[in-house]
C-alpha cells in the first residue's frame, strides 16, 4: 500500500490523482483538518475524476503526532512524503523547521520501522548548493555552503534532506526530488498561484532575477517513475525552464489579458519594502507578506540544471509556455 503525506498541498493531491489513473489500487491518503481535503476533491473535479476520488484511503494524522503516523503506517509499502511548511517569515523559524526537519525525521524513523520498501521525499532546489557565478549551472552535486546567507525555509529543507540521508545509512532506499516553483491548478491564493493573482491585480513591479519552474504534472509523473525504478539515494533536480522574472510575469499577464509589469525595483528599493513590511507587521501584528528572504530570492539568477532526470528517464519537461497557458485559462 502506498502513503501520501501532505496530500491536501498541490504536489499531493496531484499526485493522488496520477497515482489512482496509472491503477494503483491501494492508495492511503494523510490529513489534519477534513474542510482541507476538498482542495484535493476540488482537483479531481478539475479532472473529472470524481469515481478515483473515492477510492483513497483518508486517514487523519500529523507528521508530528507519531502515534497517529504508526496507525497511517501499517501495512505501507511506499512513502511519498509531500508534507511541508513553506513559510519566509522569521517568526515561524521554529514550526518551520520542527515541521520540515522533524517532521521528516519521523517520516524516516517510521520507514525504517515498519519496514518501507522505498521513500520519496519531495525537498527544494532551495535546499542545493550555490554556484559563486549565474553561468555556472547548479546541479545535484553542488556543494552546499554554510557560510552563505540561507533563509530559514532553505534551511529547514536542507535539514529535512539530512533526515533522509540518515535514513540511507539505516538501510532505506530513497529518492529526493528537488523542484522549482511548482505550477498547477487548483489552488488559486497558495503558493505559486499566489504570482497570478498579484498580475491579475495589476501588481506593476519586477526584479532582475530569475525563477525555476516546472509544472505539478511533471513532478508527479517524475516521481512515480522513479520509485517504480531500480535508482534509489540519489536526488533529483526538476525545473522546466530558469525565466527572468520579467519574462515570466509578461507571459502571465499576456495569458491573463492584464497589463505586465513595467517597473523595475532594485536592491534599494526591496531593502526598503522588506524593512517597511517588518514595521507594518509589528504594528498591525499581521503574517509578514514580503520579507528580506523573498528580497534576496528576487534578485537571485541561478541556472538549475535539470539534466539528470532528463537522461534517467529519457523524460522532456513541459514547456512553461504550455502549462502556464492552462493554469491561467483555469485561473480566469
Amino acid at each position: 500500500m502506498i502513503l501520501v503525506t501532505g496530500a491536501t498541498g498541490l504536489v499531493g493531491s496531484h499526485l493522488l490523482l496520477h497515482l489512482l489513473q496509472q491503477e494503483e489500487s491501494n492508495v492511503r491518503a494523510i490529513y489534519r483538518n477534513p474542510l482541507s481535503i476538498d482542495k484535493t476533491k476540488h482537483v479531481f473535479e478539475l479532472h473529472n475524476a470524481l469515481a478515483l476520488f473515492e477510492r483513497i484511503q483518508w486517514q487523519q494524522a500529523d507528521i508530528l503526532d507519531v502515534p497517529a503516523l504508526e496507525e497511517a503506517f501499517k501495512e505501507i509499502t511506499h512513502v511519498y512524503h509531500c508534507a511541508a511548511m513553506v513559510s519566509f517569515d522569521p517568526k515561524e523559524e521554529k514550526i518551520l523547521r520542527k515541521t520540515n526537519i522533524e517532521g521528516t525525521a519521523n517520516i524516516v524513523n517510521l520507514c525504517i520501522a515498519y519496514p518501507v520498501v522505498k521513500l520519496c521525499h519531495v525537498s527544494s532546489i532551495a535546499a542545493l548548493g550555490e554556484s559563486l557565478h549565474p553561468s555556472t549551472p547548479i546541479t545535484e552535486k553542488t556543494d552546499w555552503n554554510p557560510e552563505l546567507y540561507h533563509s530559514d525555509y532553505a534551511l529547514s529543507k536542507f535539514g529535512g534532506e539530512m533526515e533522509v540521508w540518515r535514513g540511507t545509512q539505516e538501510g532505506l532506499d530513497v529518492i529526493i526530488v528537488n523542484p522549482g516553483v511548482i505550477f498547477g491548478r487548483g489552488f488559486y491564493r497558495e503558493g505559486s498561484s499566489e504570482l497570478l493573482y498579484k498580475v491579475h491585480q495589476g501588481f506593476p513591479f519586477y526584479t532582475a532575477g530569475t525563477t525555476a519552474v516546472v509544472s505539478v504534472e511533471d513532478v508527479v509523473f517524475c516521481m512515480r517513475q522513479l520509485m517504480q525504478s531500480e535508482h534509489k539515494n540519489e536526488r533529483y533536480i526538476l525545473v522546466s525552464a530558469n525565466l527572468e522574472n520579467r519574462e515570466l510575469l509578461h507571459f502571465i499577464a499576456t495569458m491573463l489579458n492584464k497589463k505586465p509589469a513595467s517597473f523595475e525595483i532594485g536592491r534599494f528599493g526591496l531593502a526598503l519594502a522588506w524593512r517597511l513590511d517588518a514595521f507594518i507587521s509589528l504594528l498591525t501584528r499581521k503574517k509578514r507578506s514580503f520579507t528580506r528572504a523573498i528580497a534576496k530570492a528576487s534578485l537571485s539568477r541561478f541556472n538549475y540544471d535539470a539534466s539528470k532526470i532528463e537522461q534517467i528517464l529519457s523524460f522532456q519537461f513541459t514547456s512553461y509556455k504550455d502549462f502556464l497557458v492552462e493554469i491561467s485559462k483555469s485561473f480566469k
